[in-house]
């Protein structure tokens, strides 16, 4: 694609991490979550921003960061959706912690949901329906 201004084009390779807010000192509870229930590994924070607090985490290629917002407001409408591989085991257990889930209708070739983390903040899980469940 020509550019105007002389430069040459940039081409996205891919998303590196979502961020989502969090309100501070939560970092445990956010641990629970994504750690516990989520299955995502903690990763280190580099040691310049370690003081600002949140957490940052890992699933394959997934990475969420979440950072401490003062004025903190969950995210209602704007999300990340994650790409499971078992969506039933993943709300069974999200059930028998009493996180609530909704049902959405489901895309061509998937089955979605949406759930919100300890804050509030919505994620909407959705995993890739066989051929099979397709016809």
């Amino acid at each position: 694609m020509p550019t105007t201004s002389g430069f040459s084009t940039l081409s996205i390779l891919a998303i590196d991490h979502v961020q989502l807010a969090m309100p501070r000192g939560e970092e445990e509870k956010a641990r629970a979550f994504y750690v516990g229930l989520l299955e995502f590994v903690e990763t280190p924070k580099p040691a310049a921003l370690i003081r600002r607090g949140g957490a940052w985490f890992e699933s394959g290629s997934a990475k969420l960061h979440l950072g401490v917002e003062e004025d903190f407001r969950p995210a209602r409408k704007a999300h990340p959706a994650l790409l499971v591989d078992n969506l039933a085991a993943v709300l069974t257990r999200l059930e028998a912690n009493g996180i609530a889930i909704t049902r959405d209708a489901p895309l061509e070739g998937y089955e979605r949901v949406h759930i919100n983390d300890p804050f509030g903040n919505r994620i909407e899980l959705i995993q890739m329906l066989s051929s099979a469940n397709l016809r």
